[in-house]
């Protein structure tokens, strides 16, 4: 399934994408896509649901985060072995983890801002993985039983905040609208494997990554489990699993982000974003 949220910022409603494409509202079936919402038998019953029989949202109406109430945001840093060499920095022997604020979700086309003071706001698309049952010292073996399903993320980043300001990475990858999510939560079984999906992003037109989760350092069961040892993840957090080559720290030279420009981005399989920067709002 293909599940989403829809509506104006704040009043989403919870959607499924039917076989054709059309956006049918599930609000009269569930409250959102949330929590228990994201557990294996709550989503077959939705998976059992006749699409025909939901009614159908007419216009083109905003997609919001494909998540609601998201705990926590864990994302792992430097997790494809060529974005860590452009970094100017050596693949980690263990995954590095960092949070981003759930403040900085946002829906897949809503605009980005670029932080005041910015100089070095920057891209990076990422799969995303949305947890749908309670892991907590869990085998890696098991890992992907707690997956709900996979989502396109974009962990925007604001370089000089995050490496030039002291203290840790979060303080540069939490400004509001930096977490794009969506458009869709595609359930795990419409995903054959999760090591062997591509992904991309452009900047105005242009091509800037190009990669696949086959090279990346730690795969989705392993950091399901990995983080599972240190924190207790529950249904609705969302683990960005890192990003591979060509964002813009790594060109030559770096090129970041200005307002009134346009990203575009995709993971196979998971939808597509398209977002115009803009300056920060008071």
């Amino acid at each position: 399934m293909k599940l989403l949220r829809f509506g104006p910022l704040g009043q989403e409603k919870p959607g499924l994408l039917d076989g054709d494409g059309l956006l049918r509202d599930l609000s009269g079936v569930v409250a959102d896509i949330a929590g228990e919402a994201l557990g294996d038998e709550a989503l077959a019953r939705l998976a059992a649901l006749d699409p025909e029989t939901l009614p159908l949202v007419e216009g083109n109406p905003r997609i919001g985060a494909c998540v609601g109430k998201v705990g926590k945001m864990i994302c792992v840093g430097l997790n494809y072995a060529d974005h860590a060499r452009e970094t100017g920095k050596e693949p980690p022997a263990e995954p590095i983890l960092f949070m981003k604020a759930t403040t900085a979700l946002c829906g897949p086309d809503d605009d980005i801002e670029i932080p005041r003071g910015s100089q070095k706001t920057d891209w990076e698309v990422e799969l995303g993985v949305v947890i749908g049952k309670r892991a907590k010292y869990v085998d890696e073996t098991e890992a992907l039983g707690h997956v709900a399903g996979y989502c396109v993320v974009n962990d925007v980043s604001e370089r000089a905040f995050q490496s030039e300001r002291g203290g840790q990475w979060t303080k540069g990858k939490s400004h509001d609208t930096f977490g794009p999510i969506g458009p869709w939560l595609v359930t795990r079984d419409e995903i054959a494997d999760p090591q062997a999906i591509d992904l991309w992003l452009e900047v105005d037109g242009v091509s800037r990554q190009n990669g696949s989760t086959r090279t990346m350092i730690f795969g989705v069961a392993h950091l399901v489990s990995y983080i599972s040892q240190f924190m207790t993840l529950e249904p609705g957090d969302i683990i960005a699993t890192g990003t591979p080559p060509g964002v813009g720290l790594g060109q030559k030279p770096p090129l970041f982000l200005k307002a009134g420009q346009t990203m575009r981005l995709g993971v196979a399989g998971l939808g597509i974003q398209t977002q115009r920067t803009i300056a920060a709002r008071a």
